[in-house]
């Protein structure tokens, strides 16, 4: 028995089946970024303010709304504006606060402490961020800034860009204790541990330390001291790299220098800002 020869099924009509869109990936130089991104790197508000923004229908890109936060833009051709005004690129800002002794590190406080920004009044502080964190018994050296990419590198542990700190603590230190410090100590699954740490001097029955870290988990140093039964006494953020606190009065804030900024962004291996 003959089988009847099978037909081909006809392809002319057929639809190739399209390839699932992808967003496209940000480009080498950095200028194709999400929209909460560039907001951000433009100093007009933090990527939560901004993607906040976004849902709420308030930010246009070339003239059209965009609700969506994954949409990529490219920095050098979009035009962005938020409820109809422009967002421009602002001038990057640096500055450096002695931090006091009782201040929180954030602009506000649901429990209306006084915060670091407190002592910004005389500047447009309105787009700038802490480059970190100083818990509220913690004193010392706080920057500032509108340049996310400066911020980041600044805290990225790849980086090893140092922190030094002047901590006082309630006993005599010895070298075990020192040791301890630099090779690590583990705390609820995290291991603190000190890059550097030298007896500054000592009293009858405290001591000044200096302690160096290249990383800054939450109360690193407090909870390390904690976990060798040692209480901290003071905790002052005297350097940020090559950057150091001075004579900078309490409260008092300052511009960092050309000089200033030059090395720092040469310590996190950052490019210059052009414009």
């Amino acid at each position: 028995m003959n089988e009847k020869p099978r037909r081909p099924k006809p392809t002319q009509n057929r639809r190739p089946t399209a390839a699932p869109a992808r967003k496209p990936a940000p480009s080498s130089s950095g200028k194709r970024v999400t929209l909460p991104r560039a907001l951000s790197k433009l100093g007009f508000c933090s990527r939560t303010q901004a993607e906040e923004l976004i849902r709420a229908g308030q930010v246009s890109v070339d003239g059209r709304t965009v609700t969506d936060i994954e949409a990529w833009i490219d920095l050098d051709t979009a035009k962005l504006a938020v409820d109809g005004k422009p967002v421009a690129a602002e001038a990057p800002v640096y500055l450096m606060l002695n931090k006091p002794r009782g201040l929180v590190t954030t602009r506000h406080d649901p429990q209306g402490r006084p915060t670091v920004f407190d002592c910004l009044k005389d500047f447009d502080h309105t787009h700038l961020s802490p480059v970190g964190r100083l818990d509220k018994a913690s004193e010392g050296l706080l920057l500032f800034t509108n340049d996310t990419q400066f911020a980041n590198a600044l805290l990225d542990p790849e980086t090893h860009v140092p922190k030094t700190y002047h901590v006082q603590i309630d006993t005599l230190v010895d070298d075990a204790m020192l040791k301890s410090m630099t090779r690590g100590i583990e705390q609820d699954g995290e291991t603190l541990k000190a890059r550097r740490a030298i007896k500054l001097r000592e009293g009858e029955k405290n001591s000044w330390l200096e302690i160096e870290l290249d990383e800054g988990k939450n109360r690193h140093i407090r909870r390390m001291l904690e976990v060798l039964n040692i209480t901290t006494l003071r905790l002052i953020r005297v350097a940020i790299g090559t950057l150091v606190l001075g004579d900078l009065e309490k409260g008092a804030v300052r511009a960092l220098s050309d000089a200033e900024l030059g090395d720092l962004r040469l310590q996190a291996s950052i490019r210059p800002i052009t414009r």
